[in-house]
């Protein structure tokens, strides 16, 4: 797929080229654009505004409904209308640098051990 995008104040308008080479078959090129246009209904919120041009290409045709789909994020994500993902991990970021002194005993560095004598 190919995206052409003019950036505008506008809410993101859509627009679908889906020519007779990716498929000879109307109802092939119907399934492509009712896709992009679902994902697009989806999306729409966090895009940036102004208007888009989709181009299929014969790749499209093969594709299955959740590849295309992801195939049209990813190149919203990658040409910056779409923020990038954030990893979230699953533990809370940790507040300043200092290491935590709950499980050391006071005046002990982290990862060193006390000297037996």
């Amino acid at each position: 797929m190919t995206l052409h995008w003019l950036k505008g104040d506008s809410p993101a308008r859509l627009g679908l080229a889906v020519s007779r080479k990716v498929d000879t078959h109307a109802v092939g090129r119907n399934r492509i654009k009712r896709v992009l246009r679902d994902a697009t209904r989806h999306l729409r919120a966090g895009m940036a505004g102004g208007d888009y041009v989709v181009v299929a290409r014969s790749a499209a045709k093969l594709a299955s409904n959740r590849q295309i789909r992801e195939a049209f994020e990813r190149l919203l994500r990658r040409a910056g209308a779409l923020p990038a993902v954030v990893a979230d991990g699953t533990m809370p970021p940790r507040e300043g640098n200092e290491p935590s002194s709950s499980l050391n005993a006071p005046g002990t560095l982290p990862g060193r051990a006390e000297p037996a004598c």
